[in-house]
């Protein structure tokens, strides 16, 4: 069996064991117990790890700003174009499928086909262009699920914003992802690497690190609850998601038509990676902030979030599979472009049946808050 398939078959091994751990772990105490460790130890260390391996060459500055660039239109894409498209009443459905459809986790979905298909050399400059990826997971999409909680928090509780400040900036220094951000920027600053740590620290960080990947897997194994009208939505929004990526990867293959076939494959594929795992962090430290003043409608709908994660990785991989395994065909921008507006026009196609005679809400099905749409 390929190699980067097999990889693929052990992590849906894994969300599905997690799935079927269920009744073992039917309290919500439980599964925060689980994202504490996650967003407490795995997932700082994983982000310690990759913040300090970060090394950048001159001649390839382009391809972070151009995953960065990536990522910001994406971003304006599900903020101001899918509310037109696919409608929510839900404020908390609008900025959770804005934080999660513009970001992109490689690491799982693309990677290991890129290591088996491509090989070495496309893999490290895959992981260069990540770094774009990482700083608009990791720093932006945190300071806008910041922004929108204030701007929240400020209208509904009409506290000062001075004092919101105060409140909010206690919460996030007191989160470890957030103080391993700072500390390894520091320590990039003052020109340390991770191999200038000591070797228990590295190799503690390393074991640490190993976990997240699993247990994230099994955390969204454990949570997620997707009813039949909501999984047809999400697939939906996941294929408007994904024609878009190729729309803008045919227009690169345009603008750049003398790259090798490699490259004009890894371009396709990248885009195509599944939604991170680091936005919804950013949404868990928003919702413990709210849980603790007590507000009963939260920013984010968390929910949704784990739901949309767990309908993302599959569908990325098949999408990702499908571009290696057609290979040099691939490369054909106009191609790509066809491609990208099927699965747009397809995204839609449902709205545009007459049997399609009720309104979609594309988010929480149990409870809809009617609200005014998100600026």
């Amino acid at each position: 069996m390929n190699e980067a398939l097999l990889k693929t078959l052990e992590l849906l091994l894994i969300i599905l064991i997690g799935y079927l751990l269920q009744r073992k772990l039917p309290d919500k105490e439980s599964l925060k117990g689980v994202k504490v460790i996650i967003l407490s130890v795995a997932l700082p260390a994983t982000i310690f790890l990759a913040l300090l391996k970060i090394k950048l060459e001159s001649t390839l500055l382009f391809l972070p700003f151009m995953a960065l660039a990536f990522n910001l239109m994406m971003f304006g894409m599900a903020l101001y174009v899918l509310p037109v498209l696919f409608k929510t009443d839900n404020e908390s459905t609008h900025r959770t499928r804005s934080m999660l459809l513009p970001s992109l986790a490689p690491g799982l979905s693309c990677f290991p086909f890129i290591m088996a298909y491509l090989g070495d050399e496309e893999l490290a400059i895959a992981a260069l262009a990540d770094v774009g990826n990482k700083f608009f997971g990791l720093i932006l999409l945190f300071l806008v699920a910041t922004y929108w909680y204030r701007k929240r928090s400020n209208r509904v509780n009409n506290a000062s914003t001075k004092e919101k400040l105060k409140d909010l900036g206690i919460s996030l220094i007191s989160e470890p992802i957030n103080v391993v951000i700072l500390l390894a920027i520091m320590l990039l600053i003052g020109g340390f690497a991770l191999d200038n740590l000591p070797l228990v620290l590295q190799s503690t960080i390393k074991k640490f690190s190993l976990i997240m990947v699993p247990l994230i897997l099994l955390f969204i194994g454990l949570s997620v609850r997707i009813n039949k009208s909501e999984f047809g939505s999400m697939i939906q929004l996941l294929s408007w998601r994904s024609g878009t990526a190729f729309l803008m990867s045919g227009l690169a293959l345009m603008t750049f038509p003398h790259i090798t076939a490699s490259m004009a494959l890894l371009l396709i594929a990248f885009p195509q990676s599944s939604c991170s795992f680091w936005p919804f962090a950013h949404m868990c430290t928003v919702g413990q902030t709210e849980e603790r003043e007590g507000q009963e409608r939260p920013t984010f709908d968390q929910r949704y979030a784990i739901n949309m994660l767990a309908c993302s990785l599959p569908f990325s991989t098949l999408v990702i599979i499908s571009i290696f395994y057609m290979g040099e065909m691939m490369v054909n921008p106009l191609f790509i472009l066809g491609l990208g507006v099927s699965l747009i026009v397809g995204s839609l196609l449902p709205k545009l049946l007459p049997s399609h005679n009720r309104v979609e809400t594309f988010g929480t099905q149990n409870s809809v808050l009617k609200q005014s749409p998100v600026k």
